[in-house]
């Protein structure tokens, strides 16, 4: 064994420090994932529908044991919350199939 460096392992190094560099940071060589995973993007519309869920029932019930009719309001305030949620889930569905390009819905509602 000498104390020499293996000229073809070096360059072998290099190739591969080479391939390395043309890489962004976090990137792999895996398929693209186009900014935001499909899992994150799966959990943020099964948040917003359960948070649609959950808030209608706190009003409802609320209400309810204010008034002391209860569940009447909660019964209400719950489908009231599941059609919030699922318009959200449906504008997030159509921001997500919007061509990158494009502006997002959202920004055009609130001019």
């Amino acid at each position: 064994m000498s104390n020499e460096p293996d000229p073809e392992r070096l360059k072998a190094l290099e190739d591969k420090l080479a391939k390395l560099r043309k890489q962004a940071p976090g990137e792999t060589d895996g398929p693209p994932r186009g900014g935001v995973a499909q899992s994150e993007l799966a959990w943020r519309m099964v948040i917003e529908l359960v948070s649609g869920l959950g808030i209608g029932f706190g009003v409802g019930y609320g209400l309810d044991v204010l008034l002391g009719t209860l569940p009447i309001f909660m019964i209400i305030f719950v489908l009231l919350g599941l059609i919030a949620g699922v318009r959200v889930m449906m504008r997030t569905a159509a921001e997500i199939n919007a061509k990158p390009d494009a502006a997002p819905a959202a920004d055009e509602e609130g001019k």
